[in-house]
């Protein structure tokens, strides 16, 4: 899997999702979700530790959005489907899902340098939700938005190091142990 179409697939369901939202509409990044998951998922070199990630990542985004929800920090063009009255949408937790996959490829430089994955998450995320509201208003940061902005940005710089650092451990573990069954069979 290449950098570049790792990088430009997680765009399109950044761009699916957030514009579909905007429309009232979750399918949208549903759809484009499901076909970049399978994609990713069907041409790793270990689909466990993607799926592992996966896994993480939506219940980060199921605590993280969840706040935002749940204090009305932040309100969302498309609120349903979620898991409950307050909960995280599930168009933002299938950005969630697809983000976790830029992590052992297109984002994989990250795994080495966690203080970078903090200063990214910091910074980029905050960035990211501000552009679905100037952009689309599939977000809106409920006055005074500096709570959620600050809530982004706080959780974000401890979520993005901590599936850096999962990505690193769980394929390093995954390669360790492919080996040991390799020379096993020798």
């Amino acid at each position: 899997m290449t950098f570049w179409s790792n990088l430009i697939g997680y765009q399109a369901v950044w761009f699916a999702a957030v514009i579909g939202a905007s429309h009232g509409k979750a399918w949208p990044g549903l759809a484009a979700c499901g076909l970049f998951v399978s994609w990713q998922v069907l041409a790793a070199e270990q689909p466990m530790v993607e799926l592992r990630l996966l896994a993480v990542a939506v219940v980060l985004g199921v605590l993280i959005d969840g706040v935002l929800a749940r204090y009305d920090w932040v309100s969302y063009a498309t609120p349903h489907p979620a898991l409950s009255p307050h909960g995280a949408p599930a168009w933002i937790l299938v950005l969630w899902a697809s983000f976790s996959l830029t992590l052992n490829r297109s984002l994989a430089y990250l795994k080495k340098r966690l203080w970078l994955a903090l200063l990214l998450g910091a910074v980029g995320a905050p960035l990211a939700y501000l552009g679905a509201q100037h952009g689309w208003r599939s977000v809106v940061f409920q006055p005074p938005s500096w709570r959620g902005i600050a809530w982004i940005a706080f959780s974000w710089a401890i979520a993005l190091p901590l599936l850096a650092l999962l990505a690193r451990r769980w394929s390093v573990a995954a390669l360790s142990s492919a080996s040991l069954v390799h020379k096993g069979e020798s």
